[in-house]
């Protein structure tokens, strides 16, 4: 479980991850705080705005950040974005008005869309070995956990000796660790195959092409849309079902919430094993099976225990479908093409919660918690069914197909795609030439790429 972080590069990256979680995480529970003290009565729906907000900012800055990623530095843009975000953390203290707290919250998370998916899509291509960058998927869930788990606990103890607007301050520190841990190693920055400087719509549609032409990944998209409505069930309505519906405490609050977190982390420790034998398909189909029951057994309106053991099922679930995420990923594009694919998922998968957040908020607020049990139960039961059907049970990575004749010019090595004469101007590769392409039939690992602008049926 932990050889990924003998290699140091991804140890010195992990540690970054590790260290700006753990400032995030505070940084959430003062912005909890900070809410109440500017808007009282009114703390939930300036939290519930500021959250659409944050969804909002990862929709649509990740395609922009993805379209350009492959030609810049990596390891420039990853602590430029890191030292942005500990600027705006250390604003947040001396906010007076609530459109203030809106306004950095769209800074503070435009930076999060564009530094999480580039971050992504350097691990595979510092661990290139299939067992490690599983076993680093396994390391990064459990650190997103760890986060769920400890940041509360850490905010509390804190807050006994500080105010939060301090807290504020410690996250800026945190992302300031962060800059400095990825600055001090040497990042890949594979540069985009094709530089024919396309219009803009094109650099930022490029990785969604990719990624809806691809079967799995329109499956791993209505897998999303399970592990959005059982989480939205979660993280907005636990405290309204334990503190209203139960009569319990805070305490509860956090029991519950630790429930979920652990179930995740649990399957995060095992799940780099189980991989070795399974295919991902069956493993992502078993946790949205489990979070659609995990939601229809809060229509028998459980007492405490029942909760935990729901939420407990649910972090189960999550944590099966999101931890092979980045393995899809890998499979499905070439080097040059995963930040933007990995874009991509960010920007899809973030557009799911930001339909679910509104609807177990507005539903369970005026119609009722069962309600929307069976609501968010229905949309993750038909979106597992949906990704059982658009997802082949039989889908090998190597497919055979037929390329009909083309005639382009685009930037090159001379591959197996690429045997042509030439006239002896053309350089040295890679370069790029008015180059034809002969109708033929063969077979290799196939993704959506600039010769293959659909899949074989």
């Amino acid at each position: 479980m932990l050889a990924p972080l003998e290699h140091r590069t991804y140890r010195h990256l992990f540690l970054a991850q590790v260290i700006a979680l753990i400032g995030t995480g505070l940084t959430t529970i003062a912005l909890v705080l900070l809410a109440h003290d500017l808007a009282a009565g009114e703390a939930g729906v300036v939290l519930g705005t500021a959250l659409a907000i944050k969804m909002m900012a990862y929709v649509g800055i990740a395609p922009l950040v993805g379209a350009y990623a492959a030609r810049l530095p990596r390891r420039w843009l990853l602590v430029g974005l890191d030292l942005l975000r500990g600027a705006v953390v250390c604003t947040l203290p001396f906010v007076t008005e609530v459109w203030q707290i809106y306004v950095l919250i769209f800074l503070l998370n435009a930076c999060s869309a564009g530094f999480t998916p580039v971050f992504q899509a350097t691990i595979p291509d510092i661990l290139e070995d299939e067992g490690q960058y599983t076993r680093a998927l396994s390391l990064s869930r459990l650190a997103y956990d760890l986060e769920n788990l400890l940041s509360p606990l850490a905010a509390t103890a804190l807050l006994l000796l500080m105010g939060f607007d301090a807290l504020f301050l410690l996250n800026g520190l945190a992302f300031l660790v962060s800059a400095g841990l990825v600055g001090s190693v040497a990042l890949p920055s594979p540069q985009a195959a094709n530089d024919e400087a396309p219009g803009i719509w094109r650099q930022v549609s490029h990785g969604m092409q990719i990624y809806l032409k691809t079967p799995r990944l329109r499956g791993l998209l209505a897998m999303s849309m399970v592990t959005s409505a059982a989480g939205a069930m979660q993280i907005v309505n636990t405290v309204v079902y334990i503190r209203s519906a139960l009569g319990l405490g805070e305490q509860a609050v956090a029991m519950a919430f630790a429930a979920a977190g652990s179930g995740s982390m649990l399957v995060a420790l095992l799940l780099p094993k189980v991989l070795e034998r399974l295919s991902e398909r069956p493993i992502l189909l078993a946790g949205g099976s489990l979070m659609t029951v995990s939601l229809f057994l809060g229509l028998l309106a459980p007492g405490f225990v029942g909760l935990m053991g729901l939420w407990f099922l649910m972090g189960i679930g999550a944590s099966l479908v999101m931890t092979p995420t980045g393995r899809l990923i890998k499979q499905s594009c070439h080097v040059e093409d995963r930040p933007a694919l990995f874009s991509a998922q960010f920007s899809l998968s973030h557009g799911c919660w930001l339909v679910t957040y509104p609807l177990a908020g507005w539903v369970g607020a005026k119609v009722g918690l069962l309600e929307t049990f069976a609501l968010l139960g229905t949309i993750a039961l038909l979106s597992t069914l949906l990704a059982a059907r658009v997802w082949p049970s039989r889908e090998p990575i190597v497919l055979e197909h037929e390329h009909a004749p083309l005639t382009h010019a685009h930037l090159h090595y001379h591959d197996d795609h690429h045997q042509h004469e030439h006239e002896g101007w053309e350089g040295p590769e890679p370069h790029r030439h008015p180059h034809q392409h002969e109708r033929g039939r063969h077979q290799h690992a196939f993704m959506i790429d600039g010769h293959h602008t659909r899949w074989p049926s």
